[in-house]
């Protein structure tokens, strides 16, 4: 069985930072397309970061940029997702994805509350 579980997040003030873990089972990250995606209340899910397979190439939304970053955790089957800088408009639930071959897969979320 497939899982993804994210955790990391929690309540920081503006200007801060913290770390989310997308860990895996059941899968080996490496040969899959990683994504973050967050989900505001009231908002549609939009992507904010992703890597790929081949560790070259990252995504950022322009609203992240230069504030997050996305890496591989190589042997720990795990994908993290930097978060410094921090703003009260990246106060959403932050989703990992994982997508190769028509396979995706989804973790349950994990909160990210920026106080101004």
């Amino acid at each position: 069985q497939v899982q993804l579980v994210e955790s990391g997040g929690g309540l920081v003030q503006r200007g801060g930072s913290l770390r989310l873990s997308c860990a895996a089972s059941g899968i080996t990250l490496d040969y899959y397309s990683i994504a973050w995606f967050r989900q505001a209340p009231g908002k549609e899910r939009e992507g904010v970061s992703c890597i790929s397979v081949n560790y070259h190439s990252t995504y950022y939304a322009d609203s992240v940029k230069g504030r997050f970053t996305i890496s591989r955790g190589n042997a720990k089957n795990t994908v993290y997702l930097q978060m410094n800088s921090l703003k009260p408009e990246d106060t959403a639930v932050y989703y990992c994805n994982a997508q190769r071959s028509g396979r995706d897969y989804w973790g349950q979320g994990t909160q990210v509350t920026v106080s101004s």
